[in-house]
């Protein structure tokens, strides 16, 4: 579960801390605590990642599928145009 501070956070915002909690569970010398902590962190900050991401996607797809429509429609319309000719 996410806190609402997490929801707060822009993608690139979560993204620059997932990267330093990274960095820092790769450089080792934390305790195990520590790292569990910094392994917690990080699972939560690559969901409001994701969910950036997917929100971004469903966008961009119904973006794509209203061009889509629009370019349909205005071929049906420029072949029902150059039937009645």
């Amino acid at each position: 579960m996410t806190s609402k501070v997490d929801e707060a956070l822009g993608y690139e915002q979560a993204r620059d801390e997932l990267i330093e909690v990274v960095r820092r569970l790769e450089a080792g010398g934390t305790t195990l605590e520590e790292s569990l902590a910094l392994w917690e962190r990080g699972e939560e900050l690559a969901k409001v990642c994701r969910r950036w991401l997917d929100g971004a996607r469903k966008r961009l797809d119904a973006a794509l599928a209203e061009e889509e429509a629009e370019s349909s429609a205005e071929a049906t319309a420029e072949d029902s145009a150059d039937e009645s000719q």
